[in-house]
């Protein structure tokens, strides 16, 4: 592991994520961090709302870094995706040091199950952590109608035994280098059952498109693949002409697979705030592999496969 927590300095923390560096979600884990007074907080995010673009980078192109006034922070935004702000943020090209620990969040919106595969959150995370960098991606399950900007902050809140068990797990030199945490809080999270240990399962949203004359009809999804929408959110591409010869179609959620037993969704709709290791590998699963193993051998000597 390339960074330790010095024992004479404060633990530096990097904040990023995919909703965007005025997010109430970023905004209110920020508070939280810089009112312990116990780290010094670096914020290097998106420069608006770069919501399941996954792990995507930009290589073909500069992106554009703006300084960025938040209370207590140093803060930057970028006009790149989430990956792009972690890389960054953690070059030593904005900062002079490494941070000790990156958190990308507070999303809003679960990221549970296969949503994880595209989440920009989880990406922001995943980026630090294939650097040797610490990393935790944090999401809050917003619920329309339920939830409000205050649940921001008593997520933060909730979140920080956790971060300060982390750090200290650093600094000791006994935080495990092989995977990363993703955290998701639940919607009444001032009642929360207390934290819980998950695997990731294998719901996803089930997911349908419907035709639309324009590209402000209909509602934008704002955040993952599952959470509500805002019909009151247009973006520049939103609002961009768009030739008459083209179809345009929007997405929608049609429903959710059923979570299964135990795993981070299920539990997370239990009340639990759920903690979930990760890693960037995608091994499939064992019988998976077992039946391949005896399948590619054989594809070169079977007369049959010749023929397709």
């Amino acid at each position: 592991m390339d960074c330790l927590v010095s024992s004479g300095n404060r633990p530096k923390i990097m904040v990023t994520n995919d909703d965007g560096i005025d997010a109430p979600g970023l905004r209110a884990l920020v508070q939280v961090l810089v009112s312990t007074n116990l780290y010094e907080v670096l914020v290097c995010a998106p420069d608006s709302e770069k919501s399941a673009v996954s792990h995507c980078i930009t290589c073909n192109h500069a992106f554009a870094v703006k300084r960025v006034e938040i209370e207590g922070a140093t803060a930057y935004a970028v006009s790149g995706t989430p990956a792009d702000s972690a890389s960054l943020g953690i070059s030593t090209t904005l900062f002079p040091s490494i941070p000790d620990l990156v958190i990308s969040g507070i999303n809003m919106g679960s990221n549970c199950g296969y949503d994880i595969v595209y989440s920009g959150t989880v990406a922001g995370a995943r980026e630090a952590f294939l650097n040797g960098i610490p990393s935790v991606s944090v999401s809050y399950n917003w619920v329309a109608g339920k939830s409000n900007v205050h649940d921001f902050k008593l997520a933060a809140d909730a979140c920080l035994p956790m971060i300060s068990a982390v750090l200290a797990e650093i600094k000791n030199q006994r935080y495990p280098e092989r995977c990363f945490w993703n955290i998701n809080l639940p919607t009444d999270v001032v009642n929360h059952k207390g934290y819980k240990l998950t695997k990731q399962g294998k719901r996803i949203a089930k997911m349908g498109y419907r035709q639309v004359a324009s590209n402000t009809q209909g509602r934008r999804v704002l955040s993952t693949m599952t959470m509500d929408t805002n019909p009151e959110v247009c973006t520049e591409m939103d609002a961009s002409p768009i030739s008459g010869e083209h179809l345009l179609f929007k997405r929608e959620v049609k429903g959710a697979l059923v979570p299964e037993d135990d795993t981070d969704h299920q539990c997370l709709l239990e009340g639990y705030i759920t903690v979930t290791p990760l890693g960037a590998l995608s091994p499939a699963d064992i019988d998976c592999q077992a039946y391949f193993k005896t399948l590619v051998p054989g594809v070169l000597e079977s007369p049959s496969s010749l023929a397709l």
